[in-house]
């Protein structure tokens, strides 16, 4: 409580929070302006009917199921950075920028991916309004009014990653991840007046253990998100002119959760991605689409099967993620560089191999976990028989996750006045 009355008694901090609170009304105002054309009765039975348009409605705060002009929120962004780290695998020139040009090299990245972000929201938009066409959602559109609204979505996408980086400098939280965080919250309301109106006095029991395992669930949430080995560093002394740098000990921290949410994302987008085909299959013939969406809801009713599937996805995922974004031989190069080296370990090629061999156990226990948490939602609604209550999921990892960075940040700027008082 002190710490909070702190933030709001320190002008610098309150003006960013303050800031940040205005660009986020910005967002909010942005997601309830729609684009021309809309028929709202089609378009709510159509997000109720397809559960990979309503999983991505959940990252665009909404957007996506008012059909806005930030519709696409930013998932144009984050599809080019997965391809832009993807690339790296193939491209050595990608891969030196990241990696080995520190921030400015980043920097570059980043542009290169804002770049992707524009014809892939061009594509996404343009594609997304030929599927609700197809389905009557929208009113038939000419040639110049389809141009003007994928010009609109794509404009608004490019905007929100604008914001983003706006909030980015305030250094109170990644703008991006935080715009993310707060579409998700923003449903939070309707999810709380649905289980009130849908409130019964016999399921009394049930909703208490539920809240209890609720706080169960989060508080697992921090602890395996903050969880992570320190690996021992040491290194040698150099002397440099009348100084001497090195002989220092310090640590490599490898997160338990390498992939964060990256690997319930590409799970969900694959295993649904048959029913995205099933409705784009309108575009050539109507009762072909029709077999394929019987067969495809046939298969997503399944819970179990669904969950086993969605829970094997999530744990290959993860493996496959972090191999990307982590290279063991690469660190153990840059270690010896900077004249580091792990006790115990030769330096170069049998520090990769250790830190290899360490990221594949870790990881294990990270995937368990990923996949858990995916599923937790299908086996609350599975063990109570009460759609409404849902427990876990992709939403509850990126809010604590996201709420743990913005805690961090704002606390270290508290720390840093606190030093220049002194």
């Amino acid at each position: 409580m002190n710490k909070f009355l702190q933030i709001f008694k320190t002008p610098d901090i309150r003006n960013k929070i303050l800031i940040v609170a205005g660009l986020l009304v910005i967002f909010r105002l942005f997601s309830a302006i729609p684009i021309p054309g809309v028929d709202s009765e089609r378009l709510s039975a159509f997000f109720s009917s397809n559960q990979l348009f309503s999983f991505f409605n959940i990252f665009s705060g909404g957007a996506l199921s008012n059909l806005s002009i930030v519709m696409l929120g930013v998932g144009p962004y984050i599809t080019a950075t997965i391809i832009m780290q993807l690339l790296t695998m193939i491209f050595p020139h990608l891969k030196e920028t990241y990696y080995e040009q520190g921030e400015a090299g980043r920097a570059k990245f980043n542009r290169y991916s804002r770049y992707l972000t524009v014809p892939l929201g061009a594509l996404q938009a343009y594609g997304f309004l030929n599927l609700l066409l197809s389905q009557q959602v929208l009113s038939p559109l000419s040639f110049f009014d389809t141009i003007r609204n994928v010009i609109l979505v794509t404009a608004g996408s490019v905007f929100l990653v604008w914001l983003g980086e706006l909030i980015s400098e305030q250094k109170i939280g990644n703008g991006i991840s935080f715009l993310i965080f707060a579409g998700i919250v923003s449903g939070l309301p309707s999810t709380v007046r649905g289980v009130l109106f849908g409130y019964d006095p016999g399921l009394l029991p049930t909703y208490a253990v539920f809240l209890l395992l609720s706080v169960v669930v989060i508080a697992g949430v921090v602890f395996i998100s903050e969880g992570e080995r320190k690996i021992p560093v040491s290194y040698s002394k150099r002397i440099r002119g009348n100084r001497m740098y090195g002989g220092v000990s310090s640590y490599l921290p490898l997160k338990v959760n390498q992939a964060g949410v990256i690997p319930i994302i590409f799970a969900i987008s694959l295993l649904l991605f048959p029913q995205f085909l099933a409705q784009i299959s309108a575009l050539i013939s109507t009762d072909l689409a029709i077999r394929l969406n019987a067969i495809v809801n046939q298969f997503l009713t399944n819970q179990f099967i669904y969950a086993a599937l969605y829970f094997m996805l999530v744990v290959v995922f993860t493996y496959f993620y972090t191999a990307i974004t982590f290279d063991p031989q690469e660190i153990s190069k840059n270690l010896q560089r900077s004249g580091g080296f792990i006790p115990g370990i030769r330096p170069g090629q049998p520090s990769g191999e250790f830190l290899a061999k360490i990221i594949n156990r870790i990881t294990l226990f990270g995937a368990l976990f990923l996949g858990t948490i995916a599923i937790l939602p299908n086996l609350t609604q599975i063990l109570t028989g009460i759609q409404l209550l849902t427990l876990g999921g992709t939403a509850l990892l990126i809010v604590v996750s996201v709420a743990l960075e913005i805690m961090k940040q704002v606390e270290s700027q508290l720390v840093m006045r606190e030093y220049e008082g002194i």
